[in-house]
């Protein structure tokens, strides 16, 4: 009985991904091919992994025994792979990169060129999710994450941290006048996200003393939506500084009540998963990321 590594491969993203065909996509292969692997590997073993129906894959026990063995087989391996590369101080391979599409666009994609001129051996795969992903299910090595992280089974390594503040364009604010309080801000058009709902959390103090909570006239998904928005002259928008950075150096956005914004700052982290080995290609990527974001989003 021979068991190779890739048949253990292909029985982990069965698993991870909940069915043969998805499996067949992350892998690069048929679903006859995955499928026979799969039957391959059962018969090897003698016993059955995993109960097939039209709608689900369940593990037997037995099959929930040979996962863990499994994964901690092929996490050996892989670590033992990264650290030969360690070895020779030039990562190289796939690193599969998520990020949501303002800092993907704003931040990561300027420093695409300067990271693969440093490490050309890296292949990079770039995705942009709004919500948070399962890093496992969508095979991504590194996520960076913006706010406050919940998941207890990622290790976050702090890469940033951006301010927000409130802005309107200047033909907005030709068009309809500066707000000359934080009180009169509920007479303007006011652009801000369908969720969470504590993005529309304004650093301003409202009537009642506490953060101001916002009512948006529009709300949109993404951020870019948003930011293009405001620029049209479709209202005021609150907006991390990552994504604005640009625009107000060029003036093409103008901040309101500077004096009285209070100072609020988002943390940036990138996550991968605990029981992962820091690989060369993250760590490549992470402290490239953290080498050129050092003096934060300012200006």
């Amino acid at each position: 009985m021979k068991i190779t590594l890739d048949e253990m491969q292909a029985f982990i993203t069965v698993v991870d991904s909940g069915s043969i065909t998805g499996a067949a996509e992350q892998l690069g292969q048929t679903i006859s091919a995955t499928s026979r692997t799969l039957a391959r590997l059962e018969a090897k073993l003698s016993t059955t992994l995993m109960r097939r129906s039209t709608r689900r894959l369940e593990l037997t026990e037995e099959g929930a025994i040979f996962l863990a063995r499994a994964r901690q087989i092929v996490a050996s391996v892989h670590e033992t792979e990264e650290l030969m590369t360690l070895r020779r101080n030039q990562p190289e391979g796939r690193l599969r990169v998520d990020a949501a599409s303002p800092f993907m666009r704003h931040v990561i994609v300027p420093l695409v060129a300067s990271y693969r001129a440093r490490y050309p051996q890296v292949q990079l795969e770039l995705t942009s999710n709004e919500g948070v992903i399962d890093l496992l299910e969508r095979r991504t090595d590194v996520a960076i994450r913006i706010g406050s992280l919940k998941d207890s089974s990622l290790h976050a390594t702090p890469i940033a941290s951006s301010g927000i503040r409130v802005l309107a364009s200047p033909g907005y604010l030709a068009e309809y006048g500066m707000p000359r309080s934080v009180e009169e801000l509920t007479k303007h058009p006011l652009l801000g996200f369908m969720q969470p709902e504590s993005l529309n959390d304004w650093p301003l103090v409202g009537a009642d003393g506490q953060t101001l909570h916002i009512e948006p006239t529009v709300r949109a998904s993404s951020g870019e939506t948003l930011l293009e928005l405001a620029l049209q002259g479709a209202g005021i928008v609150c907006l991390s500084d990552f994504m604005t950075q640009t625009e107000r150096k060029a003036g093409r956005l103008q901040q309101l009540f500077p004096r009285q914004t209070l100072e609020v700052r988002q943390p940036i982290n990138a996550v991968y998963y605990r029981n992962t080995a820091l690989s060369s290609r993250i760590a490549s990527f992470v402290n490239h990321l953290k080498e050129n974001l050092t003096e934060g989003f300012e200006g």
